[in-house]
């Protein structure tokens, strides 16, 4: 194992969630952020990120089931109820009561359930503010990549076999046809998340974590229902130059959100500002914050 993965696992732990074992990390002190990471990689994506966050929060993030250093059981059905267990789980554990959230990609869709969630009383923990950024908030406008079509709308047969003779080009190849054309991941970038997408044979399961995009269809009216009804201060931080979820997602987070907060980065950045432009996705989260604390106190 890369020896910057190993140091990355060695500083987490583990924790039980029914029979699964889930990878979780927690640096810092102050107030609690949890960082929710997308598909189809892991925490490790957010490791600078969280060393600079680690200066003024108490951060934790934790790899979803089925990614990361997490558990890949093969025959399960994901779900965000799922995910959303496992983040209540680990935030009673840690005695987290209150909480804000930053969350990219899949990592959306989970803030957005537990967002419903809050609405209906079911967290462990209030939710004292949420940063999405660059993910499917309103799956009716998000434009997947061919191969998340591929992997998960096909058959089941065909998505299991395609999983399994999916190759490391193919998998960089689709992920950096997101970036921007001139903030493009380095090959140690993608080499290291190749390592950690097969660990605990990881990509032979890609395709039933891929189905969970186009389930999001079934959550549509609910999670807009209760970000229009919500009191929580919420935030689109985003790269414009993203195809699945920059520009459009924005303008139709403007039309169905009250008083939206929207925060573009630079027009170059696509759908990885925190690997894109961290410093500048930084400076927006902390505007961000800062609002809250000033207005909503």
């Amino acid at each position: 194992m890369d020896i910057n993965v190993e140091k990355w696992k060695s500083k987490g732990e583990f924790f039980k969630f029914k029979e699964f074992d889930i990878f979780y990390l927690q640096e810092g002190s102050g107030e609690d952020l949890l960082i929710i990471h997308g598909y189809p990689y892991n925490s490790f994506e957010w490791k600078d990120s969280i060393a600079e966050l680690s200066k003024t929060f108490r951060v934790t993030t934790f790899d979803l089931l089925g990614m990361g250093f997490s558990s890949k059981p093969k025959k399960h059905r994901y779900s965000y109820e799922e995910y959303c267990e496992i983040v209540n789980e680990l935030l009673e554990k840690l005695a987290i009561k209150q909480v804000h959230i930053f969350a990219h990609d899949l990592g959306v869709s989970v803030a957005q359930e537990l967002i419903a969630r809050q609405e209906e009383s079911k967290n462990s923990f209030k939710i004292n503010s949420t940063a999405f950024m660059n993910g499917s908030l309103f799956i009716d406008v998000y434009k997947p990549r061919l191969i998340q079509k591929i992997l998960s709308k096909s058959p089941t047969f065909i998505g299991k076999t395609l999983s399994n003779i999916m190759t490391k080009n193919m998998v960089n190849k689709s992920v950096k046809s997101v970036f921007g054309k001139d903030t493009q991941p380095s090959n140690d970038f993608l080499d290291k998340q190749w390592e950690i997408l097969n660990y605990n044979d990881g990509k032979k399961i890609a395709y039933l974590i891929g189905r969970l995009v186009f389930e999001k269809y079934n959550y549509l009216n609910r999670w807009v229902t209760a970000m229009q009804k919500t009191t929580i201060p919420m935030c689109y931080i985003y790269g414009p130059a993203d195809p699945n979820s920059g520009t459009h997602m924005a303008e139709r987070y403007k039309v169905l959100v009250s008083k939206p907060r929207i925060y573009p980065l630079r027009e170059a950045i696509g759908h990885w500002p925190l690997l894109e432009d961290r410093e500048n996705m930084l400076l927006k989260f902390y505007t961000f914050i800062n609002d809250v604390k000033n207005n909503y106190r």
